[in-house]
């Protein structure tokens, strides 16, 4: 019997995953977003292309749900509750206002084209809520610190919360037969079932994780089945399913924090079921209809308009209330404008919401206006943002007054604690500084080693080499005998290596599964003050390597890690080279280090800013002066410059200045996304075209 496309469920899913995998790199290298490329994925292949996949099998409805679900379990897991608190009433008021000006002009534009007041409201919430596309980017420039971002991230809880709130009470008159009493009842019954949600999951959750510890398969399978109780859970009460998703993932925010276990729920969404949700949003457009809808142009200008007018006028009346000043107003403004998320899942839970005669909430020009106006705003949303955060300033968090490695990464409390007891403290005060150093390679180990002692030896502490042997089923493994030989082999250099430095040293050989989670352990073990580790010099080899074992040490770390790749001695670096970009507490930790390594070294420091052309000379001489005021703080005896260049190209500027210097010091860019350790575009470039040595530079997790 031949097979029918439309029926088959692993026909239907195997294409979906080669839409998957194909089109989101071809558009990606095209600079478009690849979510763009997914939806016109799903044109081709629907009905009015080459009618391979069908919206209404159940395959297709089945992941398209979860998508919808997961795509608002992670819009909740993104949203940074700590930062919330840090600025709650001028979160809730910028959010009051982002959420009441664009659903004012939502309603007023529905009415206009002769909506009924419900669909009005139900497209005034579509506008109300946004999406923090730009969040990489701010992390990029380093001004997430300044307030008024800050107070932009906050007010995504409340707008989000708002929008689906609304979207529910929507959902629920045009069902028909909806009362007052009926409407004080879902009122109700949401309260409590977001009480339940919020705090029961929450608590039922860190104690899970609390009592199963290290099993991640576990904790991975809870917050699964935390998302869709909660979603089937909003379903009995009589609310949409997407409000339960992004409530569980308000309440597990706490539990995962910057966990593994976070970047696996986050990854198997970003890869697969929330694509699957865009694949069927392109399913739903009909070609005819949505030319139609663009030809007839006043519905969707009219959208566009007034999503992007009353997301500027809820800025502008931010920036007179709270005294912000124009840059500040316009990033609020361009970090509020994307809508994806929560408006793409409520728009779709609109159009195929039914009322008794059969009638749709919104219409299908309604659905192609949302489409288009997610793609202007999630290109435009960006680029504004990165033109105009760079003029944000962020007063330096920490005052660095220690000259120690071993409390460099702290917070400004402990290090002036520390700084204190520095003038009349004994030894015992402090705990010993261990460098843990894994080894593999007997070809490189000792540059690595050499970088330790260095170290180590201006700590007054030890360096403790490590050889990490994959265990065996059978610890009589004749494989396993001849990996903890070559292990014993490469300590045994290793010791030697500390001796010739007159460094102390513990070499210690460790037996298991994971190689990253052991290196982890035995640093924690051991209370392991900082780890430094090497990467290869091809580009395969480096992507393979930060796609695992690095990218694991760095999120599961207690104390700071530096990657290095060492093409000399490390005893003949005699020139270091920064690049600053902002003066968040990271980068500061990474110009102490390079100022501690020139002191145990006798080498010269350059502090590098390269300033776009469109920023104010003043606010470069501002920044220029606080970096200098941050270098002299040290009272280590180190030659430290800083030099200022105007360049647009900030990766080739760096890697022609690091032509003359032996060592370029980076710092890790940790995003906010699936994935793991993140590096910058900028990062990356210069990464793979730097001719020296480096070493990159990765905080704890715990770090605020």
């Amino acid at each position: 019997m031949p097979v029918n496309f439309l029926t088959e469920p692993l026909i239907s899913f195997t294409i979906l995953l080669l839409a998957i995998f194909i089109v989101p790199p071809l558009f990606e290298r095209l600079k478009l977003p690849g979510l763009v490329g997914l939806l016109l994925a799903g044109v081709v292949l629907g009905q009015n292309g080459l009618n391979l996949l069908n919206s209404n099998s159940e395959t297709i409805k089945l992941l398209s749900d979860i998508g919808k679900v997961y795509l608002m379990f992670v819009a909740g897991l993104e949203i940074d509750i700590e930062q919330f608190r840090q600025t709650k009433n001028r979160s809730i008021g910028f959010g009051t206002l982002t959420f009441l000006v664009p659903l004012i002009a939502g309603i007023i534009t529905g009415r206009l084209f002769d909506f009924s007041w419900n669909s009005s409201v139900l497209i005034g919430s579509l506008l109300a809520s946004h999406t923090l596309l730009a969040y990489p980017i701010i992390s990029r420039l380093g001004v997430i610190g300044n307030e008024a971002v800050t107070v932009t991230i906050g007010a995504t809880i409340f707008t989000d919360t708002g929008a689906l709130l609304v979207l529910a009470i929507c959902v629920g008159i045009h069902g028909g037969d909806f009362t007052a009493f009926k409407l004080f009842t879902l009122l109700a019954g949401l309260a409590i079932y977001s009480i339940v949600i919020l705090f029961g999951f929450n608590r039922v959750g860190k104690e899970f994780f609390r009592r199963t510890g290290e099993e991640e398969g576990n904790q991975f399978l809870f917050i699964l089945l935390a998302l869709f109780l909660a979603s089937v859970g909003a379903q009995v009460i009589g609310v949409e399913k997407i409000v339960g998703a992004f409530l569980a993932g308000l309440a597990v925010n706490g539990v995962l924090g910057n966990s593994p276990v976070k970047e696996k729920v986050e990854f198997i969404g970003s890869v697969l079921f929330i694509p699957c949700f865009f694949v069927d949003m392109g399913l739903l457009i009909d070609i005819p209809a949505f030319i139609k809808t663009l030809s007839s142009i006043g519905l969707t200008a009219a959208i566009v308009v007034a999503l992007i007018g009353s997301k500027f006028v809820a800025a502008f009346l931010a920036k007179i209330f709270y005294r912000y000043n124009n840059s500040e107003m316009l990033t609020m403004w361009s970090l509020s404008l994307p809508q994806v998320a929560a408006t793409l899942a409520a728009t779709l839970v609109a159009y195929q919401s039914l009322n008794p005669a059969g009638e749709r909430l919104i219409s299908e020009d309604v659905l192609n206006s949302v489409i288009v106006l997610m793609l202007v705003t999630a290109i435009m949303g960006p680029i504004i943002t990165a033109r105009v955060a760079r003029f944000l300033q962020v007063i330096p968090a920490t005052d660095w007054k220690t000259d120690s490695l071993s409390v460099w990464w702290e917070s400004q409390e402990a290090v002036i604690e520390q700084a204190e007891k520095a003038d009349n403290r004994l030894q015992q005060d402090y705990p010993p500084f261990i460098v843990v150093v894994p080894i593999y390679n007997p070809l490189t180990q000792r540059y690595l080693l050499e970088m330790a002692a260095l170290l180590a030896r201006h700590e007054s502490g030890q360096i403790m080499p490590l050889a990490i042997t994959q265990a065996h089923v059978n610890m009589d493994d004749p494989t396993l005998v001849t990996a903890l030989e070559k292990s014993q082999e490469r300590l045994r250099l290793a010791l030697e290596i500390s001796q010739e430095f007159d460094v102390k040293a513990s070499p210690t050989i460790r037996i298991d599964d994971d190689v990253a989670l052991g290196i982890s352990h035995a640093s924690r073990e051991h209370n392991a003050s900082l780890v430094v580790m090497g990467w290869g010099n091809t580009r395969n080899f480096r992507a393979r390597l930060f796609g695992s074992l690095i990218d694991k040490v760095f999120w599961s770390s207690h104390c700071p890690v530096a990657v290095t790749r060492l093409l000399k001695s490390p005893t003949e670096i005699k020139r270091i080279l920064v690049p600053v970009g902002d003066l968040t507490r990271v980068t500061i930790g990474t110009v102490r280090f390079a100022q501690i390594l020139a002191d145990a070294n006798q080498a010269e420091v350059v502090l590098l800013h390269v300033s776009q052309r469109l920023i104010p000379a003043h606010q470069v001489t501002h920044f220029t002066s606080q970096l200098s005021d941050i270098a002299n703080q040290s009272k280590l005896q180190v030659n430290t410059n800083i030099q200022t260049i105007v360049g647009d190209d900030i990766a080739k500027v760096i890697i022609e200045q690091a032509q003359a210097f032996d060592l370029v010091v980076l710092r890790s860019v940790r995003y906010r996304t699936a994935g793991g350790l993140a590096v910058s575009e900028v990062t990356t470039q210069v990464i793979n075209n730097l001719k020296c040595s480096i070493v990159m530079l990765g905080e704890p997790q715990s770090c605020p």
